[in-house]
């Protein structure tokens, strides 16, 4: 049983994400569930940044899963350079899709944290963000698989095809196994993500309106098929109480 999740810029604009592109999309989510997902959404939406998650229960329809994913996002693309970055080779691969794949335990609801991250021109420090976000999660209580990040060299997503470390746009997936643990896991993230320069939490469905060499990112509880927009619960509990 696995959880995947496939992030592309598909917008016509290096900003933000129509409501016209995004309905599109999601009316075609109903061919990922014919070919094996059990569930699936737009969980994240960032800057000109969409992504779709995917709960798959048999292992062996991983492929047709992201093979009919990405032809959704195809075939609804206004804009091509993620989607043309995917090269059939390791050695045509350029700047692609994104992509995180889970294993998930049958014996809990698939629920997890997602993570989605928009540079305004691939941002090169936007790597390490990541990585910061995945090392604070690792070895939480209750964190059951965590994948994601930047393409260090060349990755292959199954049933799509090959994508380069050009790909700037990253995206974490982190299942957990506790209900009371998803918002200690997601804060975890959260903290280190803001630790870093110039990297700011956004409300799902932010236009990327920053200062150029920033970057942005959202955070979603994906709850048993259902997407919790996590930003504005953080920041009301960031808040300084008054004496």
């Amino acid at each position: 049983m696995k959880m995947v999740c496939l992030s592309a810029d598909i917008s016509d604009n290096d900003i933000y994400c129509n409501e016209d592109l995004i309905e599109n999309v999601k009316n075609e989510l109903y061919n990922v569930r014919d070919v094996g997902a059990s569930i699936c959404e737009i969980t994240n939406i960032t800057g000109d940044d969409m992504a779709i998650t995917a709960v798959i229960p048999h292992d062996n329809d991983l492929e047709k899963v992201n093979n009919t994913i990405f032809n959704i996002l195809k075939n609804n693309a206004k804009g091509f350079k993620d989607l043309d970055g995917v090269s059939d080779t390791a050695e045509g691969a350029g700047e692609g899709i994104s992509y995180a794949e889970i294993d998930l335990d049958p014996n809990f609801c698939p629920d997890a944290v997602i993570i989605e991250f928009d540079t305004y021109c691939g941002e090169p420090f936007v790597g390490k963000v990541a990585k910061s976000a995945i090392e604070a999660a690792k070895g939480m209580e209750f964190l059951g698989d965590i994948d994601g990040g930047s393409v260090e060299d060349v990755l292959k997503i199954p049933g799509v095809g090959y994508v380069s470390n050009k790909t700037d746009d990253p995206v974490i997936l982190a299942s957990v196994y506790n209900v009371e643990h998803v918002g200690v896991i997601a804060g975890a993230m959260i903290g280190a993500i803001l630790g870093n320069k110039n990297t700011y939490l956004v409300k799902r469905n932010t236009p990327a309106n920053v200062i150029p060499g920033s970057v942005i990112f959202s955070v979603t509880a994906f709850m048993n098929g259902n997407v919790i927009d996590l930003s504005s619960h953080f920041s009301y509990r960031t808040k300084i109480l008054e004496k």
